[in-house]
């Protein structure tokens, strides 16, 4: 099992710019299982690692510093963008 994984940072959901798109992101996977807060029921653990995520600019970046800390880290690859082409009449049938 890995100890993190790696990924591109899509364009958020909320904007329409793409200022934080394009940068690769470093979790670290969960330790420990979460459990509800008995008083509040919010779902939490003490794994601190969880609340870490580290940005670097490129893929290499990341491997390389998963290298120098001892994580074994898995790339997950950035999806296919899917280019619908249509023309603006289309919008209106």
């Amino acid at each position: 099992m890995a100890d993190a994984r790696i990924f591109l940072q899509g364009k958020m959901a909320t904007q329409s710019g793409k200022a934080r798109a394009g940068v690769w992101v470093l979790e670290h996977e969960p330790q420990q299982a979460k459990r509800p807060d008995p008083l509040m029921g919010w779902a939490g653990s003490g794994d601190t690692e969880q609340q870490v995520r580290l940005t670097f600019p490129s893929c290499q970046a990341a491997q390389d510093y998963a290298a120098r800390n001892g994580l074994s880290a898995v790339v997950v690859p950035p999806p296919a963008k899917a280019l619908i082409l249509q023309s603006y009449a289309e919008n209106f049938r």
